[in-house]
């Protein structure tokens, strides 16, 4: 069950609701088990005999935690992490690593949906409990609606348990709150359907054709087009999990601070899904020794970092290499390339933020090395086909589209649809002093104007439009 589906809209999530508020807020236990039942419902209907996994991860953790409070002792935390690593492995990597040794017979299981977010989820749970930064809850069932809470289940965002170990058992939910939740629901639902689903289907024509096929034309087109999906569905995503949070009384952390906008891909990993970029240096980077180390130790944490971050995204060398396409650059950046951007006009730095990482999807996107090679050629022009082969048309309609949905992934746009869903903003007498009422009162009804046309557009396509993936649902 996907967040931009008619079971899930029309069905799913009005009876969480009805049900969630019909019991009494006095009564915080019975709502959060509530939830937790309303989200290993979620779980198991997409996953089914995996929901075991994920019942598995809870129990382990929960008992480990206790084991960490009852004694200092670092083996518990080692022991905790090495069972969650041990389950991911399994279902993730064991595959490939015994296919490094020439083991190609080995029948890999299917990956369960969202193993790589709960399992980091868990971590995080032993580590700041470990670290003295939260207390380990004493009900499972607290446990269990952390680490299984439905709205960032699946694909994030990643929510580190001192970050939401009070709100579990004293969160205060308010008609504010839920009307700032419904708002940034519909925008990131728009995000997803209105642009991602939209270029979504150009990308996959073009990364499904035969790449050796592709002109640089056909190649640069579906890039662009991958671009773009890539952003818009993922931080659509990440918007309607948080929006989903804030109606059940959650303040789940941003994952998207306009990643395009970046003048250096140092800057792009401060923006771009922040809540894994912030896990890795949290729990890793800074462990290994941060920036408090050389400069050629420094570097090679972060080698480390991001390749462990690929290899985080999927089991493939398409995933490692695009690990290690982000450590080059973050590399030569700290060793002096970022002194001369700063030196450049900022668009010509923003060029150059948008060709790295657009070229890095190649990687991404590519289902082997030798089709991410095939794309490459394509691209700088290397590829003999005419392109005809293929049947693509490079719509101009479409690149125009492009054009805007990029622009509307900027800084200036952004700060337009936080004004939509910032009542502050339009409420703070600093706001009234200097503006008219009939001003306010106008600004209001045209956000809700068209905060409702997004929603109505958003509906009408998922109910008549069956291409409705999500990207990161494979990780």
């Amino acid at each position: 069950m996907v967040f931009s589906s008619v079971p899930f809209l029309f069905y799913y999530l009005p009876l969480l609701l009805a049900i969630y508020y019909l019991v009494p807020a006095r009564f915080r236990k019975t709502r959060n088990l509530v939830l937790l039942i309303a989200s290993l419902i979620f779980y198991a209907w997409g996953e089914g005999k995996y929901t075991v996994v994920l019942l598995l991860s809870i129990l382990i953790n929960h008992f480990v935690a206790s084991a960490i409070c009852r004694s200092d002792k670092r083996s518990n935390l080692i022991i905790g992490i090495s069972l969650n690593l041990l389950i991911l492995g399994f279902y993730k990597y064991a595959g490939f690593i015994t296919s490094l040794f020439g083991a190609t017979d080995w029948n890999s299981p299917s990956l369960p949906l969202g193993i790589s977010f709960f399992t980091f989820q868990a971590i995080s749970y032993l580590i700041d409990v470990s670290r003295k930064e939260a207390p380990a809850t004493k009900s499972i069932i607290n446990t269990a609606l952390y680490i299984c809470s439905f709205p960032q289940l699946i694909a994030g965002p990643i929510v580190r348990y001192k970050e939401v170990a009070l709100q579990i058992i004293e969160r205060k939910e308010s008609l504010d709150q839920f009307s700032l939740g419904v708002k940034i629901f519909v925008i990131g639902m728009a995000q997803k359907v209105l642009i991602a689903n939209t270029v979504g289907e150009t990308a996959d024509q073009v990364f499904s054709s035969d790449a050796s096929t592709l002109n640089a034309a056909e190649a640069w087109y579906g890039l662009c087009a991958y671009t773009i999906q890539i952003f818009f569905d993922f931080a659509g995503y990440s918007n309607m999990a948080i929006g989903l949070g804030h109606l059940l009384g959650f303040s789940f952390p941003r994952n998207f601070n306009t990643p395009y906008s970046s003048l250096s891909v140092t800057e792009f990993w401060r923006r771009w899904h922040m809540t894994l970029s912030n896990w890795f240096r949290d729990y890793l980077y800074i462990p290994l020794g941060g920036n408090r180390v050389s400069q050629w130790r420094a570097i090679s944490n972060l080698w480390i970092v991001f390749v462990l971050c690929g290899f985080w995204h999927g089991a493939a060398w398409t995933f490692i290499f695009w690990g290690i396409w982000h450590g080059f650059f973050l590399s030569i950046e700290r060793l002096g390339l970022a002194n001369f951007l700063e030196k450049l006009w900022w668009p010509l730095r923003n060029l150059y933020l948008v060709l790295a990482i657009s070229l890095g999807w190649v990687l991404f996107r590519a289902d082997s090395m030798t089709h991410a090679l095939q794309l490459y050629q394509a691209l700088f022009g290397y590829s003999d086909a005419s392109g005809s082969e293929n049947l693509i048309i490079i719509n101009a309609r479409m690149i125009a589209f492009m054009i805007i949905a990029f622009f509307l992934s900027t800084q200036q746009i952004q700060k337009f649809s936080r004004s939509l869903i910032d009542d502050t903003a339009l409420s703070s007498a600093s706001v009234q002093q200097t503006r008219s009422s009939k001003i306010v009162v106008a600004q209001g009804i045209t956000g809700v104007i068209i905060l409702l046309s997004l929603l109505a557009l958003s509906v009408s396509l998922i109910v008549g439009n069956a291409y409705n993936p999500f990207i990161y649902f494979r990780f």
